[in-house]
Order: C-alpha cells, then sequence, then structure tokens
C-alpha cells in the first residue's frame, strides 16, 4: 500500500482555556505525524480537549489549527463547525448508522465527507481493515472489534486532516482489543497524518503512542515522548503507581527457535523475551513494570533468571508507604520497585552499583509497542 497524505506535514496546534463549572481547563501542546496519547485520570480533562478540538465546545480563550489553518481563534472571533475542520472522530461506541450496512457506513463517509486533507481509495482502506468479508453485514450483527474498524474506516474516508480517536477501545474485552491493536498500528505505520489517540490504558499507549500529553486537572503536567515520561518517577501519581514501569528503545537482535526465545537489544544491554515473529533489526519500544525488577548487589549465581544486567543507582523515590522506587541507569533508564526495608539492609544510595534482574515471562507481547519507533523518524 503506497497511499500518501494530500498533506505530509499536517500539525495540530492546540493552546486553550475553558471553565466549566469549578472545572478549569488550560492546555498548550502540539501533534505531529504519529500517535499522539491523551492520558490521564477521569476527570482530568481529556473529553473536555477533545470537544475542543472537534467542534463541540467553543473555548473561553484560545487558538486550534492544523497546518496553520485556523480551526478556532478566539482573539480573531473565528469558530468552525465540526463538519468544516476536516477530523475523522472515532468515538468508543463507533456510533455506525444502524440503518446502514457496512459498505454503506463507509460509502456515506465518501459521498458526504468534507475534509480537505488525506485522501485514500476506498478499496486500501478496505484492504488495510479486513473489512471485505463484513461489507453486506449490519451492524447490530458486528462484534466490538468489527463495528471499531468500521468506525475507523469512515473517518478515513472522510477525507480528515488529522484522525481523534476517543478511548476507542475502552468498551472492548480484553480478546477483541488484542484483535483491533494490530489494525491500529498499520494505520499509525502505512499513513502520515497525527492521530490523538485518548486513552486511560497505560499498555495501550506504550504500544501505540510516540507521543504522551499528560493531563490532570485541567493542566498538561508534561508532555513529550512515551519513553521519557515513563521514565520519569516524579510523574509516577499521574501515571498511576501500580502502573510503574519504565520504556526502553530496543531493536530485535536474535531469534531463538528451540527454546522460543527473542532477544532485544539496546544501549547498555541484551534481554531475552518470549519468542515474537518479527525480522532481525526490528525497531521497538519495550514496557518493562517497575515491580518486574529484582535487585542483588552481587551478580547472582545458579538462577532461572535469564536476564541480569549491571546498573547503577540513579535516584530514589519514597513516599509514605513501605514501597519506594528506584532510578536505575543501565544504559538506558529502569525502574524498579523495593520495600525501604530492603534499601536499608542493601544500604543502597544513588552511586551504588547493582545487578537488575528481569523474567523473561514478565515481558509479554503485550509489553511491545512494534513500529513506533519507525514511525517517528520517517
Amino acid at each position: 500500500m503506497n497511499s500518501t497524505p494530500a498533506f505530509d506535514s499536517n500539525i495540530l496546534r492546540v493552546k486553550v482555556k475553558k471553565r466549566i463549572g469549578e472545572f478549569d481547563l488550560d492546555v498548550s501542546f502540539m501533534a505531529r505525524q504519529g500517535v499522539t496519547a491523551l492520558f490521564g485520570r477521569s476527570g482530568s480533562g481529556k473529553t473536555t480537549l477533545i470537544n475542543l478540538i472537534t467542534g463541540l465546545s467553543v473555548p473561553d480563550w484560545g487558538r486550534i489549527e492544523i497546518d496553520n489553518r485556523i480551526l478556532c481563534d478566539t482573539d480573531k472571533h473565528i469558530f468552525l463547525t465540526p463538519e468544516k475542520r476536516s477530523i475523522g472522530f472515532v468515538s468508543q461506541e463507533g456510533d455506525l448508522f444502524p440503518h446502514l450496512t457496512v459498505k454503506g457506513n463507509i460509502e456515506f463517509a465518501c459521498r458526504f465527507g468534507k475534509g480537505t486533507g488525506f485522501h485514500i481509495p476506498i478499496k486500501e482502506v478496505i484492504e488495510l481493515l479486513d473489512l471485505g468479508f463484513l461489507l453486506g453485514r449490519w451492524p447490530n450483527t458486528l462484534s466490538g472489534g468489527e463495528k471499531q474498524r468500521t468506525a475507523i474506516a469512515r473517518a478515513l474516508l472522510s477525507h480528515p486532516r488529522i484522525l481523534v480517536m476517543d478511548e476507542p477501545l475502552a468498551s472492548l474485552d480484553a480478546s477483541h482489543k488484542s484483535q483491533i491493536l494490530p489494525y491500529i498500528e498499520r494505520l499509525r505505520d502505512e499513513f502520515m497524518l497525527p492521530i490523538i489517540y485518548v486513552s486511560h490504558d497505560m499498555e495501550e499507549v506504550v504500544r501505540l503512542a510516540d507521543t504522551m500529553v499528560l493531563l490532570d486537572q485541567g493542566k498538561n503536567s508534561a508532555t513529550g515522548l512515551v519513553e521519557e515520561i515513563m521514565s520519569r518517577a516524579d510523574l509516577r501519581p499521574l501515571t498511576g503507581r501500580h502502573e510503574a514501569s519504565s520504556v526502553i528503545n530496543v531493536i530485535v537482535s536474535q531469534q531463538d527457535e528451540f527454546f522460543k526465545l527473542t532477544q532485544l537489544s539496546f544501549f547498555g544491554g541484551k534481554l531475552w523475551i518470549p519468542f515474537v515473529d518479527v525480522p532481525l533489526g526490528t525497531e521497538t519500544r519495550m514496557r518493562v513494570r517497575a515491580r518486574d525488577v529484582l535487585l542483588s548487589l552481587t551478580r547472582p549465581k545458579g538462577t532461572s533468571i535469564l536476564n541480569i544486567l549491571p546498573a547503577t543507582v540513579k535516584e530514589i523515590i519514597t513516599g509514605n508507604g513501605p514501597q519506594a522506587e528506584l532510578v536505575l541507569d543501565l544504559g538506558a533508564l529502569l525502574i524498579a520497585s523495593v520495600t525501604k526495608k530492603s534499601i536499608s539492609n542493601m544500604k543502597l544510595e544513588p552511586g551504588t552499583k547493582v545487578y537488575a534482574m528481569i523474567k523473561a515471562a514478565a515481558i509479554t507481547h503485550r509489553a511491545l509497542g512494534l513500529g513506533g519507533l519507525r514511525s517517528r523518524r520517517n
């Protein structure tokens, strides 16, 4: 598939303020090609921000533009209605027209889509999202994943400059999520348009997103590359302590067919994980949960753990509970969750040399973000 968008330099710029009751939103960020995740707890402002971007709500103050095309500017009294913004939108439920078949729903977008941006032939969309065998089906006969794939197709065929996906997997069970994630990855990797992806699921964010906007109480507390934000222990209260983890850029360097293992290399070491069927040289991101990292002052012997990496304690973050988080430098940053008692017993402090141990089985396929680096570099 070799389609290219009509505008390959689309950049979404957002700087808005909005007050709703006692809640104040004040957010500024920029989204380029690839996936920008809006991540935050319930009530952090994600829905309010999406409504402003798509034109469902008017900001009290601010400006929104795509590639210098102004969608909203309160100082200049400019406000484009949703249908004039060239934004493809996918909601949690898909919102398909119940009186139209799958084919009718996606053809509707072709006939009435008023976008001025991305053009792609309907045949390519059907192929991309594997909809060929569903075209004659009615929405009430589709699974949740099939509905969302149809909704994504309809959004693509509206000729958008950007896509906005508002928790598109939130209503799906784990099985259907795993089925649809590869389609979103293909969409991200094959087409050069910005995708705003709203989610409260950190595994989705790590797998799909290039950049993260971390929202808290109406403010963007941090904006940056996913791996950078996930490595910041000071943001752990916002990303979720139960989600404490590191994100490391890696390359597939070896496949062990006999033991069904894949080796990942990064600047500072190598790791074995359960077998992933991808070519050597594939770039990816790997998420390692802090709770899956064990520490030792000496190199362990006679252990079943395959991944033993020398590291240096860079920072120790303590809270009110029994746990603390250590930021380790092993060529990349790795976070480990240990008890304060262990820190005391091991006399750990910044500069202490340790060995970090990570079970291969702890890194599942859901912890990998295949293709994310490729989409950011191209």
